[in-house]
């Protein structure tokens, strides 16, 4: 998957679920930039970060990297 694509799903879940990019880094217990390049897509996140992103949001790893869903993200 594109690191743009991801990062776009990353901030649709991210919005479904109320968060903003300081909220989910503070969350996470990372900085705003790297949520912000993610979401860009300028950054690459590990697998690590990819797996606290999605038990941050809620939502399983596979839908989050899932190129397209049933919900359109």
């Amino acid at each position: 998957m594109g690191d743009a694509r991801l990062g776009n799903r990353i901030r649709a879940f991210r919005k479904l679920k109320g968060y903003t990019q300081q909220s989910l880094a503070e969350e996470m217990g990372v900085s705003l930039a790297l949520v912000g390049s993610l979401e860009r897509g300028t950054k690459t996140p590990s697998e690590r970060v990819l797996r606290k992103i999605a038990s941050t949001l809620q939502v399983e790893l596979e839908e989050l990297c899932a190129i397209t869903d049933k919900k359109g993200l």
